[in-house]
Protein backbone atom coordinates (compact mmCIF):
# COMPACT_ATOMS: atom_id res chain seq x y z
CA UNK A 1 0.00 0.00 0.00
CA UNK A 2 1.41 3.54 -0.87
CA UNK A 3 0.29 6.06 1.37
CA UNK A 4 -0.42 9.53 0.46
CA UNK A 5 0.31 11.99 3.39
CA UNK A 6 -2.73 13.83 4.37
CA UNK A 7 -1.52 17.59 5.61
CA UNK A 8 -4.45 19.50 4.53
CA UNK A 9 -2.37 21.10 2.48
CA UNK A 10 -2.15 19.19 -0.81
CA UNK A 11 -4.15 17.54 -3.76
CA UNK A 12 -4.37 14.13 -2.10
CA UNK A 13 -7.39 13.43 -4.35
CA UNK A 14 -5.75 14.22 -7.41
CA UNK A 15 -2.88 11.77 -6.51
CA UNK A 16 -5.19 8.82 -5.37
CA UNK A 17 -6.81 8.57 -8.50
CA UNK A 18 -4.40 8.53 -10.23
CA UNK A 19 -3.05 5.63 -8.37
CA UNK A 20 -6.46 4.14 -8.93
CA UNK A 21 -6.44 4.48 -12.74
CA UNK A 22 -3.03 2.50 -12.43
CA UNK A 23 -5.00 -0.73 -10.37
CA UNK A 24 -2.45 0.47 -7.21
CA UNK A 25 -3.44 0.35 -3.53
CA UNK A 26 -3.22 3.74 -1.55
CA UNK A 27 -4.71 5.15 1.26
CA UNK A 28 -4.79 8.86 2.49
CA UNK A 29 -3.86 9.27 5.83
CA UNK A 30 -2.50 11.58 8.85
CA UNK A 31 -1.87 8.41 11.25
CA UNK A 32 2.12 7.70 11.72
CA UNK A 33 1.64 4.28 12.43
CA UNK A 34 -0.27 3.60 9.13
CA UNK A 35 2.17 5.58 7.27
CA UNK A 36 4.87 2.93 9.26
CA UNK A 37 3.45 0.41 7.39
CA UNK A 38 2.98 1.69 4.26
CA UNK A 39 5.70 0.12 1.10
CA UNK A 40 5.98 4.21 0.37
CA UNK A 41 4.90 7.76 0.75
CA UNK A 42 3.93 10.36 -1.95
CA UNK A 43 4.11 13.64 -0.11
CA UNK A 44 1.55 15.80 -2.61
CA UNK A 45 1.30 19.57 -1.19
CA UNK A 46 -0.70 22.76 -2.93
CA UNK A 47 -0.88 26.48 -1.17
CA UNK A 48 2.01 28.32 0.67
CA UNK A 49 5.10 27.35 2.19
CA UNK A 50 4.50 28.75 5.44
CA UNK A 51 1.25 27.39 5.78
CA UNK A 52 1.73 23.66 5.21
CA UNK A 53 4.98 23.55 7.35
CA UNK A 54 2.69 25.17 9.85
CA UNK A 55 0.25 22.22 9.54
CA UNK A 56 3.26 19.29 9.74
CA UNK A 57 4.67 21.16 12.75
CA UNK A 58 1.65 21.06 14.53
CA UNK A 59 0.19 17.57 13.75
CA UNK A 60 3.78 16.29 14.31
CA UNK A 61 4.03 15.05 10.82
CA UNK A 62 7.53 16.88 10.14
CA UNK A 63 9.14 13.87 12.62
CA UNK A 64 7.14 11.05 11.17
CA UNK A 65 8.25 11.96 7.51
CA UNK A 66 12.00 12.56 8.89
CA UNK A 67 12.23 9.47 10.82
CA UNK A 68 10.78 7.02 7.98
CA UNK A 69 13.35 8.98 5.32
CA UNK A 70 15.67 8.12 7.64
CA UNK A 71 14.87 4.89 7.87
CA UNK A 72 14.70 4.32 4.14
CA UNK A 73 11.15 4.23 2.84
CA UNK A 74 10.68 5.04 -0.69
CA UNK A 75 8.97 8.68 -0.81
CA UNK A 76 8.14 11.21 -3.60
CA UNK A 77 7.09 14.71 -2.86
CA UNK A 78 5.17 16.61 -5.19
CA UNK A 79 5.15 20.43 -6.27
CA UNK A 80 5.10 21.87 -3.11
CA UNK A 81 5.49 18.86 -1.21
CA UNK A 82 8.89 18.40 -3.04
CA UNK A 83 9.73 21.89 -2.17
CA UNK A 84 9.05 21.54 1.35
CA UNK A 85 12.20 18.70 1.16
CA UNK A 86 14.33 21.41 1.24
CA UNK A 87 16.12 23.37 3.89
CA UNK A 88 14.12 26.58 2.80
CA UNK A 89 12.25 28.74 1.16
CA UNK A 90 11.78 32.08 -0.02
CA UNK A 91 8.37 31.71 0.07
CA UNK A 92 7.32 33.21 4.06
CA UNK A 93 10.91 33.16 4.69
CA UNK A 94 9.77 29.22 6.01
CA UNK A 95 12.48 26.83 7.20
CA UNK A 96 11.62 23.84 5.92
CA UNK A 97 12.34 20.27 6.57
CA UNK A 98 15.70 20.14 5.66
CA UNK A 99 15.68 16.34 3.95
CA UNK A 100 17.59 17.30 1.56
CA UNK A 101 20.19 20.53 1.12
CA UNK A 102 18.77 23.29 -1.04
CA UNK A 103 16.87 26.03 -1.24
CA UNK A 104 13.71 27.23 -3.19
CA UNK A 105 13.80 30.79 -4.58
CA UNK A 106 10.70 32.54 -6.32
CA UNK A 107 11.22 33.56 -10.47
CA UNK A 108 12.49 36.44 -11.68
CA UNK A 109 10.38 38.60 -13.14
CA UNK A 110 12.62 39.73 -15.63
CA UNK A 111 13.27 36.28 -17.11
CA UNK A 112 12.74 35.51 -20.63
CA UNK A 113 11.40 32.46 -22.57
CA UNK A 114 12.89 30.76 -25.74
CA UNK A 115 11.11 32.95 -27.40
CA UNK A 116 12.49 36.06 -25.76
CA UNK A 117 8.99 36.83 -24.09
CA UNK A 118 8.86 37.45 -20.43
CA UNK A 119 7.57 35.07 -18.41
CA UNK A 120 4.31 34.59 -16.41
CA UNK A 121 4.70 34.07 -12.80
CA UNK A 122 3.26 31.57 -11.61
CA UNK A 123 4.69 29.08 -13.92
CA UNK A 124 1.51 27.35 -14.88
CA UNK A 125 1.07 24.85 -17.67
CA UNK A 126 3.05 21.90 -19.39
CA UNK A 127 7.09 21.82 -20.31
CA UNK A 128 9.88 19.14 -20.90
CA UNK A 129 12.18 17.63 -18.51
CA UNK A 130 15.42 16.77 -19.58
CA UNK A 131 17.09 13.71 -17.20
CA UNK A 132 20.70 14.78 -16.31
CA UNK A 133 21.49 11.65 -14.22
CA UNK A 134 19.32 8.07 -14.52
CA UNK A 135 17.36 7.16 -12.11
CA UNK A 136 14.79 4.48 -11.34
CA UNK A 137 12.25 7.27 -11.51
CA UNK A 138 12.39 8.69 -15.16
CA UNK A 139 12.17 5.28 -16.84
CA UNK A 140 11.42 4.92 -20.02
CA UNK A 141 10.23 9.13 -19.33
CA UNK A 142 11.90 10.79 -22.59
CA UNK A 143 12.80 14.56 -23.40
CA UNK A 144 10.00 14.89 -25.87
CA UNK A 145 7.12 13.70 -22.96
CA UNK A 146 6.01 16.89 -20.94
CA UNK A 147 4.90 17.49 -17.54
CA UNK A 148 1.89 19.69 -15.98
CA UNK A 149 3.64 22.57 -13.74
CA UNK A 150 1.63 25.18 -11.50
CA UNK A 151 4.45 27.20 -8.85
CA UNK A 152 5.92 30.99 -8.53
CA UNK A 153 9.15 29.11 -6.64
CA UNK A 154 11.32 26.81 -7.65
CA UNK A 155 14.38 24.42 -6.21
CA UNK A 156 17.67 24.98 -5.62
CA UNK A 157 18.86 21.35 -4.35
CA UNK A 158 22.85 20.89 -3.55
CA UNK A 159 23.83 19.97 -7.68
CA UNK A 160 24.95 16.41 -6.73
CA UNK A 161 20.60 15.65 -6.59
CA UNK A 162 20.04 17.11 -9.66
CA UNK A 163 18.46 14.36 -11.57
CA UNK A 164 16.38 16.38 -14.19
CA UNK A 165 16.16 20.22 -15.26
CA UNK A 166 13.03 22.71 -16.92
CA UNK A 167 13.50 25.52 -17.99
CA UNK A 168 10.96 28.58 -17.74
CA UNK A 169 12.94 31.69 -18.05
CA UNK A 170 15.46 29.77 -16.10
CA UNK A 171 16.78 26.29 -15.87
CA UNK A 172 15.77 24.42 -12.52
CA UNK A 173 15.29 21.37 -10.72
CA UNK A 174 12.26 19.79 -11.65
CA UNK A 175 13.04 16.08 -10.31
CA UNK A 176 15.87 15.64 -7.78
CA UNK A 177 17.00 13.35 -4.79
CA UNK A 178 18.24 10.06 -4.71
CA UNK A 179 16.92 6.44 -5.17
CA UNK A 180 14.05 6.15 -3.33
CA UNK A 181 14.33 9.77 -2.12
CA UNK A 182 12.32 11.53 -4.93
CA UNK A 183 10.70 15.23 -5.67
CA UNK A 184 8.97 16.54 -8.75
CA UNK A 185 8.20 20.01 -8.97
CA UNK A 186 5.61 18.92 -11.37
CA UNK A 187 1.98 17.29 -11.04
CA UNK A 188 2.81 13.77 -12.01
CA UNK A 189 -1.28 12.96 -11.28
CA UNK A 190 -2.30 15.44 -13.83
CA UNK A 191 0.11 14.81 -16.70
CA UNK A 192 -1.33 12.50 -18.56
CA UNK A 193 0.35 9.06 -19.82
CA UNK A 194 3.96 10.62 -19.00
CA UNK A 195 2.80 10.99 -15.17
CA UNK A 196 1.35 8.12 -14.81
CA UNK A 197 4.70 6.22 -15.98
CA UNK A 198 6.56 8.16 -12.87
CA UNK A 199 4.08 6.99 -10.52
CA UNK A 200 4.24 3.72 -11.99
CA UNK A 201 8.15 3.41 -11.83
CA UNK A 202 7.56 4.64 -8.24
CA UNK A 203 5.27 1.77 -7.08
CA UNK A 204 7.46 -0.35 -8.92
CA UNK A 205 10.45 0.72 -6.76
CA UNK A 206 8.68 0.34 -3.82
CA UNK A 207 7.81 -3.24 -4.64
CA UNK A 208 11.34 -4.13 -5.15
CA UNK A 209 12.64 -2.20 -2.03
CA UNK A 210 10.22 -4.48 0.03
CA UNK A 211 11.39 -7.11 -1.17
CA UNK A 212 15.16 -6.40 -0.38
CA UNK A 213 15.77 -6.39 -4.13
CA UNK A 214 17.30 -2.30 -3.95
Amino acid sequence: MIAIIDYQAGNQTSVRRALEHLGLESEITADPERLRQATGLIFPGVGAAGQAMGLLTETGLDSTIRELVTAGRPFLGVCLGCQIMLESSEENDTKTLGIISGRNVRFDPAGRDEAGHPIRIPHMGWNNLRPVQETALLSGISEKDQFYFVHSYYPLPAPEYILGVTRYGVEFSSVFGREGLWAVQFHPEKSGPPGLRLLRNFHEYCVRAERGEV
